[in-house]
């Protein structure tokens, strides 16, 4: 039995890091295409790409695992049902199930390594990429002179160059818009050639400039001569710097973004989902103190100066009692005093509604903490009976099947996601909906695959077929 387990575990561990690879190669990227436009032309490092990837493959790992586990499981018992070699291990008296048990051993790690990684590591690798991502995509684009186009990164800046040299630093026919002198008055620099580079560690671009002009507009003394004065002065070389700090990267403070769902782990999670409740009930008590006064006898009947000649009819309508301008004023402070409930209880209801939502959040990510685990025993248990069933191995009908029930597992799960996010059902149904369902499929395949079943045989479903039609064929004859 040791080499049956010994073969059958090595079977499994050389798929399963192939598909894993590859599945977190695909999910990189979709990530770069995702975020391409915010990449590119912004002059990053490449430590910087390198870093995000590389947070960006550990929160991908809540995707990858489950889908390389059902995968590999398919192409391992794939390939030892194609192989024959289930039907050797069936023959010496070891069922299906003794001879997964080492597998399901693994697994069992596997998903307890999952576990202890979402709740101890992927908060961080949550907030290290959500941090770095924030500063790339607010990051400007680099600094960069193209011909015949007004580049107008630099703040208070226009400049514009005909043509530029082999060399990237030659420049040709420069103009130049400053917008940055006193009281916003332009000034204007051209320029027939001029030699391009930066100083200062990259953060001071200056343009040395030859045989050119510059035309300034400047106020006029408003006392004697309020009329503004034009002036041009011509030079044979200048030199013109511009600071380039706004093209660095700067980190924003990582304790901005720790309060966020997905980076917590499950004790701030508890603690975060208990103070929100608290919240949520100290709004709750506050709304009917806070509009109880609206709640009282309005009375603009001056009392009667002489005693009443007949008890009034209590039966009648209280309308009667006051005259027009009585029944206005009354009226319009009801009206008011309609409104400003109606608007308190909006305001409250809005705010209550947005803190319940916060709360849904933490139960949702504390419940995901739990799925990542049990969504690795539960494909595994889809995927090792299946790859028995079709006894394929390889990269076709393996990864079919896998992408078929994955796809079923992630529409059923997301679907539950949103709907435990929008309130229309219980966050932990919603994390938990996927598991129930596909729970009896994997304990049907199971037991179809101890028995032998040709489910997904079509040679048995076309001889069934021709069966049919025969036996149909003679009652019509």
């Amino acid at each position: 039995m040791k080499k049956v387990y010994l073969l059958i575990i090595k079977a499994f561990i050389k798929p399963f890091i192939v598909t894993f690879f590859i599945v977190m190669f695909v999910l990189l990227m979709l990530f770069l295409f995702k975020y391409i436009d915010d990449l590119i032309g912004k002059g990053f490092e490449w430590h910087v790409i390198v870093r995000l990837l590389w947070y960006a493959s550990a929160t991908n790992v809540a995707m990858a695992l489950p889908l390389a586990m059902l995968l590999s499981s398919i192409m391992t018992f794939g390939n030892l049902g194609e192989s024959y070699e289930l039907v050797a291990i069936k023959s010496i008296g070891v069922s299906l199930q003794k001879a997964m048990r080492p597998l399901f051993v693994l697994v069992t790690a596997l998903s307890i390594s999952a576990f202890l990684f979402s709740d101890y590591m992927l908060p961080v690798a949550n907030l290290k990429m959500g941090s770095l991502l924030y500063d790339v995509r607010n990051q400007k684009a680099s600094f960069l002179i193209e011909e015949g186009i007004f580049n107008n990164t630099i703040e208070g800046y226009a400049i514009r160059v005909q043509e530029k040299g082999k060399d990237g630093r030659t420049l040709k026919n420069v103009m130049i818009y400053d917008q940055t002198g006193p009281n916003g008055n332009p000034s204007t620099t051209l320029a027939k050639e001029g030699i391009m580079y930066k100083t200062n560690k990259d953060r001071t671009l200056v343009l040395e400039l030859k045989d050119g002009v510059r035309y300034e507009e400047t106020s006029g003394d408003k006392g004697y001569n309020p009329r503004e004065r034009f002036t041009r002065y011509r030079f044979k070389a200048t030199e013109q710097k511009f600071p380039l700090d706004d093209f660095e990267m700067k980190r924003t403070d990582e304790n901005l973004f720790k309060s966020n769902y997905a980076m917590l782990n499950l004790r701030q999670l508890k603690l975060y989902r208990d103070s929100t409740a608290r919240q949520a009930d100290s709004v709750s008590k506050a709304i009917m103190p806070f509009i109880a006064p609206s709640y009282r006898l309005f009375s603009y009947v001056q009392p009667p100066t002489e005693p009443l000649k007949s008890v009034p009819d209590y039966k009648q309508d209280v309308s009667e009692l006051f005259n027009d301008v009585e029944k206005s004023t009354a009226l319009n402070a009801a009206l008011n005093e309609a409104r400003s409930v109606s608007e308190t209880l909006t305001g409250r209801s809005e705010e209550y509604l947005s803190i319940q939502k916060t709360i849904r959040r933490y139960i949702i990510e504390y419940n995901r903490k739990f799925t990542l685990s049990v969504s690795c025993l539960l494909l595994f248990s889809i995927g090792a009976p299946l790859g028995a069933i079709i006894r394929k191995g390889g990269l076709g009908l393996p990864v079919v099947m896998s992408i078929i029930f994955f796809l079923i597992y992630h529409i059923i799960s997301t679907i539950g996601e949103k709907s435990a996010r929008e309130g229309t059902m219980s966050p932990v149904v919603g994390m938990w909906i996927a598991i129930a369902v596909l729970t009896p499929l994997g304990i049907f395949l199971t037991y179809k695959s101890t028995s032998d079943s040709a489910l997904f045989d079509v040679e048995s479903y076309k001889q069934a077929f021709i069966k049919f039609f025969k036996r149909f064929k003679k009652k019509t004859a």
